[in-house]
């Protein structure tokens, strides 16, 4: 877990982490692109900032802190953001239908 200052990139970013594409209150969470090493605030931000297609994480790499909870700014790994639905650290809930665009991110 940690929470050093980390840049999140998308398109219309709010404080935590919500874009243009997902706003709903639950949608705080920001995941790190292997491809580019970024955090970005979904797929769709990164496919209309980015010059390149996005690679997913593979299971071999779910240690991985890739997850940016937008409440506390604290990090998670992939395999401990797939098996809770809030933060650990602040309690935020996460959105749960974000498991259903899993295979966008990760080698699931």
């Amino acid at each position: 877990m940690n929470n050093k200052p980390y840049v999140v990139h998308g398109i219309g970013l709010d404080d935590e982490t919500r874009c243009t594409h997902y706003h709903t209150p639950l949608d705080v969470i920001a995941i790190k692109f292997k491809c580019c090493d970024k955090f970005y605030a979904c797929i769709h931000c990164h496919n209309e900032s980015e010059d390149h297609a996005p690679i997913p994480w593979s299971k071999s790499e779910f240690d991985e802190h890739a997850i940016l909870c937008g409440v506390c700014k604290t990090t998670l790994s992939i395999k401990d953001y797939m098996q809770t639905d809030h933060c650990p650290h602040c309690g935020a809930q996460f959105n749960p239908r974000c498991a259903a665009h899993y295979p966008l991110y990760f080698d699931v």
